[in-house]
């Protein structure tokens, strides 16, 4: 792997585990035993760095969304609730909750970032429902983009709620959005 591909896995991590704010380009240097100076050829600010991790986030939803665009609904619901179930599994938070608490206090150029990302995000999920609704697989009555709010929203919170409650508790969280989309009410 590249310095400058190292140099975004930790920096994710830390971003993904501390918040923006908490992690410097020393936490990095030290992580992978290099210079600072290292970290700013490749970034020469956080900022760059930031906008990198968000880009390289998005373009990962991107494929992963292309990969599935002709598999069954259910199947994509699932790879989009996996997104988070990998967090989960690694201990961290998702990106986009990390960064919201951070929101204010990053460049104007993070927050706009941050703002595509997630109607990346939202705009995946609200076509997965509404294919869902359409296939009859799915039953809600609120406006789509509600739901898909609602359960991102959900997602995220559970991500750092259950760091302290538990996996147990983010698989409740999650089995119970699935069956509040498929069962009939």
């Amino acid at each position: 792997m590249s310095t400058r591909s190292e140099i975004l896995r930790i920096g994710d991590a830390l971003l993904r585990a501390r918040g923006y704010n908490a992690f410097s380009f020393t936490d990095i240097s030290r992580s992978l035993n290099i210079r600072n100076a290292s970290i700013h050829y490749h970034f020469p600010t956080k900022t760059v760095l930031g906008l990198a991790i968000i880009a390289e986030y998005g373009e990962r939803l991107d494929r992963l969304r292309e990969k599935l665009k002709d598999r069954p609904v259910m199947e994509k619901l699932e790879a989009f609730f996996n997104v988070y179930i990998a967090a989960r599994e690694e201990d961290k938070i998702c990106l986009v909750g990390s960064l919201a608490t951070d929101f204010y206090t990053v460049e104007p150029e993070m927050q706009q970032a941050l703002d595509r990302l997630v109607q990346q995000i939202l705009h995946w999920l609200i076509g997965i429902l509404e294919e869902g609704k359409e296939d009859g697989v799915f039953f809600f009555e609120v406006p789509v983009r509600t739901k898909a709010l609602l359960i991102t929203t959900n997602m995220i919170a559970a991500l750092q709620l259950t760091r302290i409650t538990g996996t147990q508790d983010f698989r409740a969280i999650k089995q119970t959005l699935v069956n509040d989309l498929t069962i009939k009410k």
